[in-house]
């Protein structure tokens, strides 16, 4: 599918990538190696610029990426010792079933959503109050429901208050031409698809990401273990993540001619993708989320309010602490000096 969404069915792909995954491990050392999953979703393009750019060889790690969209087997590849490292939202991190001794610990943030998630209504529903005993249409635990939660809470109310059917994301234009479906629950790009598909129902985006910042981070998550025993190696990848989202902002148009390729976008679709929905996360804002050990940044309470939301709403059934879900050492070990 060419066009960033955060999951998409990914049948059969994880066995063969396990094998490929386990199979390229023989070409490096574990102290040099990080291979990482994660879904397709274009906020992930620094990874694929700093390979590009050779920020990783510079810095001596070999790093692989792959897209699979399954968190189910993105969870089983770490548990299994084959891959590293993935990368998702913080809801999406803490969603059934991980518990306090699943594999994966939170180390750093690559991008913040501002716009690429949200929830799509008819032009008569102008307020989430008028969602009362209405039909809301969402898959299960996407950061856009997430938001329609916090908007509800806001006004008294909650999921409960509403009927929800779960359907695909991937369905959201065919969704709302249904008229007895009130609002869709989405993220980017069929927010805006919905918008100038379905004209009829002058759709418009009621809740948004852009009106809860900070709230939907997608984190770096690393293997507890490996972690532990390489923690030098993990530095490295964060410097180049830095230099990458450093590359952007002073080199926009040539991070999207590199980065749309990985995606099976054309520069012009990429930069459609990123533009209104996202900002890549630097050193400087990473710094904000993480602080330092002992004085914990904005990121710890985001983790245990959004924590609180899944326990709520059902996609999280144990109450993770956010001290003991995120690591802040590596991100306080990168000076000025080391993204020279």
């Amino acid at each position: 599918m060419t066009m960033n969404v955060r999951r998409v069915a990914g049948a059969g792909f994880a066995m063969a990538l396990g094998l490929s995954v386990s199979l390229a491990a023989t070409a490096a050392r574990a102290d040099e190696t990080i291979r990482i999953l994660c879904p397709t979703w274009s906020g992930f393009a620094p990874v694929f610029v700093a390979q590009d750019l050779g920020y990783f060889k510079k810095l001596g790690i070999d790093v692989s990426i792959k897209f699979e969209d399954e968190r189910a087997n993105v969870m089983a590849a770490m548990a299994r010792g084959d891959i590293e490292m993935d990368m998702r939202t913080v809801g999406e991190y803490q969603g059934k079933p991980r518990d306090a001794q699943t594999p994966g610990i939170i180390i750093g943030t690559i991008d913040e959503s501002l716009g690429g998630d949200g929830v799509l209504t008819p032009g008569d529903i102008t307020s989430v109050e008028q969602l009362k005993g209405k039909t809301v249409a969402s898959e299960p635990n996407i950061p856009g429901r997430l938001l329609l939660q916090m908007a509800l809470k806001k006004k008294g109310m909650s999921l409960s208050d509403l009927v929800v059917k779960q359907i695909a994301t991937a369905d959201t234009v065919a969704i709302l031409t249904d008229t007895s479906i009130d609002a869709v629950v989405s993220y980017q790009p069929y927010l805006s698809q919905a918008v100038d598909k379905v004209p009829g129902r002058k759709p418009h985006i009621l809740v948004s990401s852009a009106q809860y910042p900070g709230i939907i981070v997608d984190i770096i998550t690393a293997r507890q273990d490996d972690l532990k025993a390489n923690p030098e190696k993990y530095k490295k990848f964060m410097i180049g993540i830095f230099k990458a989202v450093e590359y952007f902002n002073t080199n926009k148009a040539d991070f999207i001619k590199l980065a749309a390729p990985h995606f099976n976008l054309t520069p012009d679709e990429f930069a459609a993708s990123i533009e209104g929905s996202l900002v890549y996360t630097g050193h400087k804002e990473n710094t904000g989320y993480f602080g330092k050990p002992g004085a914990p940044g904005t990121l710890y309470g985001t983790f245990d309010e959004v924590m609180q939301l899944n326990i709520e709403n059902g996609a999280a059934e144990n109450n993770l602490k956010a001290a003991e879900q995120i690591d802040n050492s590596i991100v306080a070990s990168i000076t000025e000096a080391d993204l020279k």
